[in-house]
């Protein structure tokens, strides 16, 4: 495995590269792309093999018998994580925001309204608005730079009309990795409200050296009546584009109510998706893993020290995902200001932080999974862009 190897990715339909011009006013031809959540590594061997038989038998049907897909699940889930995983709880899904638009129309109705932990990922915010509920924003207090629950303030949020809670474990923009206490809190307060707790754990397997992961399942199993798990390989292994995600729902009624749901809207996995996950979920992949996470907090490591000697400018410390969290409100410039400094001076895209809600005014969001040459690039272009403040 390399990291360091450089793939053109510019004229592949890659969104990520592709996208700089309309989305950012960032020239792809010299523009860094530091936003989107996906990597610019190839998945390990046994994934690309999987595919490769798969195009050398040349037949494309329908998929059948996903014991081997769902065994690797499991596998992976008990080897991994801890947790063991009922095969007949799996619902997989196009993706974790189809997963979680799915449990907002299974769990909730129109006008009700679905908390979210903001800042946070923003596809949970537009899924809730276009399927006609309403986002309850329960705002993250902020403490010696780190990301903390704040349960007193929102008890004083709810009305009754709340009907379900989507965690985002570990925390995406913040990179938090929740304590057994905190996810404990989460589990309470769910029970305190009547709430259906929808736990994304889609970047679970991305954890920085010292710090450990936590299965809400396995933290707290009594509220296993209220609890829906979303999980994917697509963020671990860099294949975001088979659109495959897994929504493991414990208790059998909720199962079933999630289970007619996927019936009546007809949903079903694609072949290819199926075939990359089992092989991923495999010691190989898990060797990968483990090696990615060393590159990955070395970069991490390098842009954070970057960050640090521009004054007013601070990272979030990082404990998960490759998705650095950077707060510019000291520097004193406007969130316009800021931009126009990182995407017109540095020919940096990253993401904005007030798209993430409640919280992100005066935050980028910058990815770290990309060959060290372009961190290093990055970093000095950074510190070039804000040469004044130093």
């Amino acid at each position: 495995m390399n990291f360091d190897e450089a793939i053109e990715r510019r004229g592949t339909h890659s969104m990520k590269w592709d996208m700089m011009r309309p989305m950012f006013g960032v020239d792809p031809a010299d523009g860094i792309p530091m936003w989107v959540a996906d990597m610019d590594f190839r998945p390990p061997a046994c994934v690309q093999g999987a595919l490769e038989a798969m195009a050398r038998h040349g037949v494309y049907g329908y998929f059948g018998d996903e014991g081997a897909y769902r065994a690797a699940i499991v596998w992976w889930m008990r080897t991994r994580h801890g947790w063991e995983v009922d095969p007949a709880a799996i619902f997989t899904t196009h993706g974790l925001v189809n997963g979680t638009a799915l449990c907002v129309d299974a769990f909730s109705a129109p006008g009700d309204g679905v908390v979210l932990t903001t800042p946070v990922y923003h596809a949970f915010a537009r899924v809730i608005r276009a399927a006609g509920r309403d986002v309850v924003e329960c705002r993250l207090r902020v403490e010696e730079g780190r990301h903390l629950m704040d349960f007193d303030a929102w008890d004083a949020q709810m009305t009754g009309r709340e009907r379900m809670f989507i965690l985002c474990s570990p925390h995406n923009p913040g990179g938090r990795v929740w304590t057994e206490a905190e996810l404990r809190g989460v589990a309470d307060f769910c029970r305190r409200h009547d709430l259906i707790l929808v736990s994304d754990e889609i970047h679970h397997d991305l954890v920085l050296p010292g710090a450990r992961h936590r299965v809400m399942a396995t933290v707290a199993p009594e509220i296993a009546d209220r609890l829906v798990m979303l999980t994917a390989a697509t963020k671990t292994f860099n294949i975001a584009g088979a659109h495959v995600g897994n929504v493991i729902v414990p208790d059998p009624a909720l199962r079933a109510r999630f289970g007619a749901r996927m019936a009546a809207l007809g949903i079903s996995p694609n072949s290819f998706g199926l075939a990359m996950v089992t092989a991923a979920y495999s010691p190989e992949g898990a060797a990968w893993v483990d090696a990615l996470m060393a590159y990955l907090d070395e970069n991490r490591r390098k842009f954070d020290a970057a960050m640090a000697a521009i004054p007013g400018v601070r990272s979030m410390p990082l404990e998960a995902t490759y998705l650095a969290w950077v707060d510019f409100t000291a520097t004193g410039m406007t969130p316009a200001e800021v931009r126009a400094r990182v995407e017109g001076q540095a020919r940096i895209a990253a993401n904005h932080g007030e798209t993430f809600g409640a919280g992100g005014e005066g935050h980028l969001r910058f990815n770290l999974a990309t060959p060290r040459a372009h961190i290093i690039e990055a970093a000095a272009r950074m510190r070039a862009a804000f040469a004044d403040l130093q």
